[in-house]
């Protein structure tokens, strides 16, 4: 596809479903959800939403807690579909470079879990620049 008036480059992915264009989901994850929760996804059923975020963002009990509320939240305003990875960006720079240390690894691509792996790289460097998101202090 050729360059679109956001500054998004000719032959660079759109984005997936309803998720923001990458770099463009800068106010964290509940304005994410804000936004496309603006969308009539009763009337479609649901669309697509991708959310990245690095295991130290969800861990612990904190952690898990603020995931949680934050898929509650999404809901709650008739979200329909979220999904995430769970996975930083030097994990899957590393997973290209070593692909025989990371025969295991799977990711949310775009409605559909796959090995990171089995990905061509195009594909592989779109979840790689996703944005990873965090909740702030």
């Amino acid at each position: 596809m050729g360059a679109s008036p956001n500054g998004r480059r000719a032959h660079v992915p759109l984005p997936d479903g309803i998720s923001p264009e990458k770099g463009a989901d800068i106010h964290g994850p509940t304005a994410v959800i804000k936004s496309c929760a603006k969308l009539e996804q009763l009337k479609t059923g649901g669309a697509l939403l991708n959310q990245k975020f690095t295991p130290s963002v969800v861990a612990g009990p904190k952690g898990l807690s603020r995931l949680a509320a934050l898929v509650r939240s999404y809901f709650t305003m008739d979200g329909h579909h979220i999904q995430f990875n769970v996975v930083d960006r030097e994990t899957l720079l590393d997973a290209q470079r070593h692909p025989e240390q990371y025969e295991n690894l799977i990711v949310r691509v775009a409605g559909y879990s796959d090995y990171f792996n089995n990905l061509d790289k195009a594909l592989q460097d779109e979840i790689i620049n996703r944005t990873e998101q965090s909740f702030g202090a």
